[in-house]
């Protein structure tokens, strides 16, 4: 490829909506481009990346035995509404001309499961099936470039077997895989316990990148390698002794106090890990109480996993006022029989604690978990932070921000009993195949690799992504000699198999030198008359600038070496 013919429409400046490194990046280097929210079209540079970025996971999902599909982005509604997804949030749905209901896959579960019954016997499985495909969510908060979108292409991969041993092996191979794969996309993950969310199944694991651009929080110990989404970490707490307090709650006047730290700072209050939060939620229809120690943050996911529900909402104020008598910042459970009660273990066995009356401008001190609230259901809901000692081995516990690139998932039989996916065991029994479900975003790695490989001039992706390995940069295209030993360093790269660019265009040598650092191509040959007048050339290398002079007549060669050795 010579760059003088090739569409690469860098930029200068950064995108003014842009706040991540990679979205900035992909932008200037003439990756991408939006067309609108969460919508962008892959330029030939940024089709190149994505492709080397599925290579790369295309061979090592054969080394377990993968074998790929292609399906439909365009579904029809009643297999999702045999699954009970039809309602999920993030889909888009539409209709045809002859008023039937489709909608675009968000992923493709159902669909795999649909296609798996066409499998009869335990003797066909083991099966690993997986594509590559669009899909489309209806995401409400699209940003960050390629981060959060809401069209991009997945690799979701499927295993199917016949026994539940069989799906922890097929698990533990695709974890294995991941790691193979995101290692030689040049990125360290780590991989965390996570909630399974609307996928539904036993048992999921995230592959995460810190960064800061990204929006999930990963709790983790450096001590012991603890690691799990905060949506399912857990941490120790230090005990808390209560005094006895009174025999009875007592009721104390309240004016114009409503939160945590006003009732904390308040004369005859509590601190706040002496006081229960009481939150109201609609959780799948059913009006609920969630109580909390007073210093702790409910996460929403833990409620509905611990409840089992599949979705969950903070109660509107009229909602609240009409169960309990009483507005937010009054309300507690105290005597509380008609409504469903749940509470996180940190209030178990306390006691002498102060929440609200259900009586505006009210509360009760002296409260007992056990005589005076009654509780349906203990479950794990606050809010692990910094600091907390780790359930493991008690170090201390860090919160890091960063972002999904993998996901993998132990479903079940949920899908397969939901479309009829059955074989015959070994006994001749129909049984519902079991599945696991593995997804990767591929534009979504990309940036994550453009937000852990960037420096102030742009980009520096590792070799095995990059869009060009090398680029061969003739300094002045006019100088006859330097035009030659360029087009031969060049012919000889390609010659052997090396991914590479003749940057032939009449440009200033800066401009030349800043564009091939923005687009972050890992090597560069400099062919000009100064160093051909001595037999050189320049070599230099992305990441860490390293520059040398080189003989012209090995210039290949030694470009070639580097390239293999950094493709290991």
């Amino acid at each position: 490829m010579r760059w003088s013919q090739a569409f690469i429409p860098t930029l200068r400046d950064d995108p003014a909506d842009a706040e991540a490194a990679s979205h900035k990046l992909l932008v200037r280097g003439g990756f991408i481009r939006q067309l609108m929210a969460g919508v962008y079209s892959q330029l030939p540079l940024g089709l190149r990346v994505h492709a080397k970025i599925e290579g790369i996971i295309r061979e090592e999902l054969a080394k377990i035995g993968g074998q790929e599909f292609s399906l439909p982005s365009l579904l029809p509604s009643d297999i999702l509404e045999k699954s009970g997804r039809i309602g999920v949030d993030v889909l888009f749905s539409l209709k045809d001309r002859h008023g039937a209901t489709a909608c675009l896959g968000f992923t493709h579960e159902e669909i795999f499961a649909w296609l798996a019954r066409e499998l009869r016997s335990y003797k066909q499985l083991p099966q690993i099936w997986f594509q590559f495909q669009t899909k489309f969510r209806d995401e409400e908060r699209p940003k960050s470039g390629l981060l959060r979108v809401r069209e991009f292409v997945m690799k979701d991969s499927y295993s199917f077997d016949a026994t539940s041993e069989g799906l922890d092996y097929a698990f533990q191979q695709h974890f294995e895989a991941y790691r193979k794969i995101f290692e030689r996309c040049g990125l360290d993950t780590l991989a965390v316990e996570a909630s399974s969310g609307s996928m539904g199944g036993s048992e999921s694991i995230e592959f995460m990148v810190e960064t800061t651009a990204g929006e999930d929080w990963v709790v983790s110990c450096a001590a012991c390698g603890y690691a799990a989404n905060v949506e399912k970490a857990t941490s120790l707490l230090g005990p808390i002794s209560d005094e006895a307090g009174p025999e009875a709650p007592e009721k104390f006047a309240t004016p114009g106090v409503h939160t945590i730290e006003e009732i904390a700072a308040f004369e005859g209050g509590a601190p706040a890990d002496c006081q229960i939060k009481t939150l109201v939620y609609v959780v799948d229809d059913q009006l609920t109480l969630a109580l909390l120690r007073g210093d702790h943050a409910l996460v929403e996911q833990k409620l509905l996993d611990g409840t089992g529900a599949t979705a969950a909402r903070p109660a509107g104020a009229d909602e609240i006022q009409g169960a309990l008598g009483a507005s937010a910042g009054s309300l507690g459970a105290v005597g509380v029989s008609d409504l469903r009660v749940v509470a996180d273990p940190a209030l178990t066995g306390r006691k002498n604690l102060v929440t609200g009356a259900n009586e505006d401008g009210f509360h009760l001190r002296g409260v007992s978990m056990e005589r005076d609230i009654r509780v349906d259901e203990w479950m794990d809901l606050r809010e692990v932070t910094e600091g907390e000692a780790c359930p493991l081995c008690e170090a201390e516990l860090a919160v890091r921000k960063t972002a999904e690139v993998g996901h993998i998932f132990k479903l079940g039989t949920k899908y397969s009993e939901a479309l009829g996916a059955q074989v015959l065991d070994k006994n001749g029994k129909q049984v519902p195949i079991i599945m696991g479900s593995y997804g990767i975003g591929v534009g979504r790695a990309m940036a994550a690799i453009v937000e852990r490989w960037n420096d102030d001039n742009g980009i520096i992706w590792p070799v095995n992504v990059a869009p060009f390995e090398v680029v061969v940069t003739v300094v002045n295209p006019k100088d006859v000699e330097s035009s030659e030993a360029g087009q031969r360093i060049y012919e000889q790269l390609l010659g052997d198999g090396i991914d590479v660019v003749l940057d032939d265009r009449d440009e200033r040598p800066g401009v030349k030198f800043k564009d091939a650092e923005l687009v972050g191509i890992p090597y560069r040959i400099t062919v000009g008359p100064k160093g051909l007048a001595n037999g050189k050339v320049e070599f230099f290398r992305r990441r860490g600038a390293e520059k040398r002079d080189v003989d012209v007549h090995k210039a290949a060669d030694v470009v070639q070496n580097a390239v293999l050795e950094e493709r290991r």
